[in-house]
């Protein structure tokens, strides 16, 4: 399989490990938030505990995208080292260089993305 045409690897690996340096940093952050919600009914009512849980759910579902995108990220970075970047995991055909600018993650190109 030959490289696709007019990508620059270096600077796709590069904007890869930043996010998901920036990912795992964000990741250490949020710990706190996504820790069990105690339920205290001498420390707070029942609506401050509502809102907490509601605080915690979201912070979860925030690591869960995080998760998946960092899943994304290595995969890519993965395509880089074994010279299959830039082609899409489905067809084989090569992923629009305008796709790959605005999300260097993206395993598929326009045709196979689902809708």
């Amino acid at each position: 399989m030959a490289p696709p045409h007019k990508i620059d690897f270096k600077k796709f690996k590069k904007r890869l490990e930043a996010a998901r340096d920036e990912l795992q940093y964000l990741e250490t952050l949020t710990k706190e938030g996504r820790k069990p919600v105690e339920l205290d009914q001498t420390q707070q009512g029942r609506l401050s505990r509502m809102d907490a849980i509601q605080v915690q759910e979201m912070a979860l579902e925030q690591g869960r995208r995080r998760e998946f995108e960092l899943l994304r990220i290595n995969a890519a970075l993965q395509r880089i080292g074994d010279g299959e970047f830039g082609f899409c995991n489905r067809c084989g055909e090569q992923i629009e260089i305008k796709r790959l600018e605005i999300s260097p993650s993206n395993p598929l190109c326009l045709d196979c993305a689902p809708p």
